[in-house]
């Protein structure tokens, strides 16, 4: 289905067609988009390295964790 920004979006799909047809035209939303990405990135590693550590010693907290909740033998 080709879509229009005038057509209501009726799935999922809909929605990421309408955005990078407007990403095409503004490429201001690239940057928004990048910034997000990489603050989600950020808050992530934060929230993995508190919890697990750095380096050898994350690897090897990870390791113990992802085992004793069954997803690594």
């Amino acid at each position: 289905m080709k879509l229009t920004l005038q057509k209501k979006p009726e799935t999922d799909l809909d929605y990421v067609e309408i955005y990078a047809i407007k990403l095409k035209k503004d490429n201001s939303l690239f940057e928004q988009q990048k910034k997000l990405i990489e603050s989600q990135l950020k808050s992530s590693s934060s929230v993995f390295r508190n919890s697990f550590g750095k380096g050898n010693e994350f690897k090897l907290q990870v390791r113990e964790y992802l085992r004793k909740i069954g997803l690594l033998s």
